[in-house]
C-alpha cells in the first residue's frame, strides 16, 4: 500500500473514531437522539444528491434497498445514538458495537450461505466473550444498557452487508442517498411522535450543535465512507479492511482526551481481546 493510502487509511479510522465523543458532544447539548440521527441523515441525502444519477433500479433490487434503508439508516442510527446517549462511560459502548464485524460474518452464513471455518467460529466466539468480560467490570453498573444498545447496533449494521451484497451492482452513491432518505424519514416521524415538539427541539439546537452534526454527516458519513470505497477500488478488502480495528483505539483515545475517561483494566483487557479477534478476523480469507 502507497504511503498516501496509509495516511488515508488512519484519517479514515480517526474520523470513525470521533463519531462517538462527537455525539456525546451533541447529546450533552441537549439534542435529542432521534432527532440528531434524522438532520444527520438528511445532510447525508443533501450532500450526496447532487451526484446521484437517477435511475429507477430493477424490482430484484426493491427489497433490498429497502430493507438497506431500514437496518442502516434508521436501526443502526436509533441504537448508536441511544447508546452514547444513555452512556456515562464510552468505551464499553465503542469496544461492543465491534461486534458489527462478527454479526456480518454470521447472517452472511445464514443467508447468503457463505461458508464459516473452525478459526473464524472460534474467533467470533472469543469476541463475545470479551464483551461479557467487559461486562463484569463492577464500574459498569449503570452501563449494562448502553452496552446491550451497542450490541443491538451491531447486529443491524451487520445485518447490512447482507444486503449490500445484493446492491453491489447499483452505483454506490445512489444507495447510499437512497439509505440516506429512508432513514431521514423514518426517524423524523419516530422524533415526532416520541421527543415531543420538533419545531421547538429544532429552534432550541445550538449553533455548536448544528457544526457537530454537519460533521457527523458529512466527515462521518460521506467523506469517510467514499474514501474507504476508493481504497476498495485500489486494494483488496483483505488488505484494507484489518485497519478497520484501529477505529476502536483512536475512538477511545479521544474519549479520554475530551471527557477524561480512563478506561478500567477489565474494559482494556476485554476490548484488547475483541479488537485483536476482529482484527484476526479480518485476515482471515
Amino acid at each position: 500500500m502507497a504511503t498516501k493510502h496509509y495516511l488515508l487509511i488512519l484519517l479514515i479510522t480517526f474520523l470513525f473514531g470521533t463519531s462517538y465523543p462527537v455525539g456525546k458532544l451533541i447529546f450533552n447539548n441537549s439534542v435529542p437522539p432521534l432527532l440528531m440521527g434524522s438532520i444527520r441523515m438528511l445532510l447525508v441525502f443533501i450532500f450526496l444528491a447532487p451526484f446521484v444519477k437517477i435511475t429507477i433500479p430493477k424490482k430484484k433490487y426493491w427489497l433490498p434497498l429497502i430493507g438497506f434503508g431500514i437496518f442502516m439508516g434508521f436501526a443502526t442510527n436509533v441504537f448508536l445514538n441511544y447508546s452514547i446517549y444513555v452512556a456515562d462511560i464510552l468505551s464499553p459502548t465503542i469496544i461492543g458495537t465491534q461486534l458489527s464485524i462478527p454479526f456480518g460474518i454470521l447472517f452472511g452464513s445464514f443467508f447468503l450461505k457463505e461458508k464459516v471455518s473452525t478459526k473464524k467460529w472460534a474467533l467470533i466466539i472469543i469476541c463475545f466473550l470479551g464483551i461479557i468480560f467487559i461486562g463484569f467490570d463492577p464500574n459498569l453498573k449503570n452501563e449494562k444498557l448502553a452496552l446491550i444498545l451497542a450490541i443491538f447496533m451491531s447486529f443491524f449494521y451487520g445485518g447490512t452487508q447482507v444486503f449490500s451484497r445484493y446492491l453491489k451492482e447499483l452505483d454506490v452513491i445512489f444507495t447510499n442517498a437512497f439509505m440516506a432518505l429512508v432513514g431521514w424519514i423514518l426517524l423524523l416521524l419516530c422524533s415526532i411522535i416520541f421527543e415531543g415538539n420538533i419545531v421547538s427541539n429544532i429552534i432550541e439546537i445550538n449553533i455548536t450543535s448544528w457544526l457537530l452534526i454537519a460533521h457527523s454527516a458529512f466527515f462521518i458519513s460521506v467523506i469517510s465512507h467514499m474514501s474507504l470505497f476508493y481504497l476498495y477500488k485500489t486494494y483488496t478488502v483483505q488488505k484494507v479492511f484489518p485497519f478497520y480495528a484501529l477505529f476502536p483505539v483512536f475512538g477511545i483515545f479521544q474519549t479520554m482526551i475530551i471527557f477524561n475517561q480512563i478506561p478500567s483494566l477489565i474494559i482494556l483487557t476485554g476490548g484488547l481481546i475483541v479488537i485483536l479477534s476482529i482484527y484476526l478476523l479480518s485476515k482471515l480469507d
